[in-house]
């Protein structure tokens, strides 16, 4: 399956708008072949826009989760977004899966929240494994800092995820999450990762880019640079059925000797 990246902050504070790029972007995406595209952490709404977060904030099954599954629809590919979520009086900060056919698949709430800002405006998820089955893939979902944890990887490796959608806004000086972190938690769990991050100044923030598709042999099969882009890659799963009969990580553990961690 190929799937699509895109690298954007969008235009933080308008849905309006960011529903515009998401279209435009989901265009050329379907034009290249891709059966999904992938946003950022809060591409819907923008991230550093303070209050207007609750303002903002939707439920799963909103005006804009309606709005994206017309356009996957009608451009013929699954889109993967982050957004804030309303549930009654609790906003979330969400991804949301949305099929090719504009069937609502998954929605994961991040687990992790990082720092104050993300701790003042949302409530923490409770649920750490999300899935879906699309086009014989099982898809994964995780939002930027949970990535961060190896357990969390590790839960989604032993559920059999085959590739983990994590839309980011990862921020300077913290890029070799990005280049080094993302594609060592592909290779030890024997998995795709897609990590499409923010990119530019946000409020307080720089959000680096560098947006990628890490292998299961720990290989960027694609990486995007510091500016907005749409980039393209393959999950081949031919390939990472071979890489997980050669790789002993997962059949070498001894979860008898782990009862620490918990």
């Amino acid at each position: 399956m190929r799937i699509a990246l895109l690298q954007s902050s969008g235009r933080p504070g308008s849905t309006v708008e960011n529903l515009k790029v998401l279209d435009e972007a989901a265009g050329r995406a379907a034009a290249a072949g891709a059966g999904l595209l992938v946003a950022p952490e809060m591409f819907l709404t923008g991230y550093a826009i303070g209050d207007d977060v609750a303002r903002l904030a939707e439920p799963a099954d909103g005006e804009s989760a309606d709005a994206i599954a017309e356009l996957a629809s009608r451009h013929g590919l699954a889109v993967a977004y982050g957004y804030p979520e309303r549930a009654g009086a609790t906003v979330f900060n969400s991804v949301q899966l949305i099929s090719a056919d504009g069937t609502r698949l998954a929605n994961y709430r991040k687990t992790h929240l990082f720092g104050c800002f993300e701790r003042d405006q949302f409530t923490p998820g409770e649920q750490p494994v999300v899935q879906a089955e699309l086009d014989g893939l099982r898809i994964g979902l995780m939002i930027c800092y949970d990535v961060e944890f190896p357990e969390n990887v590790r839960a989604h490796a032993l559920a059999g995820t085959d590739l983990l959608l994590v839309p980011t806004a990862q921020m300077h000086p913290f890029q070799f999450v990005a280049e080094h972190l993302v594609p060592v938690r592909a290779f030890e769990n024997q998995m795709y990762v897609a990590y499409v991050n923010r990119v530019g100044a946000e409020g307080e923030f720089e959000f680096v880019g560098l947006s990628t598709l890490a292998g299961p042999d720990g290989v960027a099969r694609t990486r995007a640079g510091r500016a907005e882009e749409l980039v393209l890659a393959d999950v081949d799963p031919v390939a990472l059925a071979a890489s997980r009969e050669t790789n002993p990580y997962l059949k070498d553990r001894r979860p008898a000797l782990y009862g620490s961690l918990l």
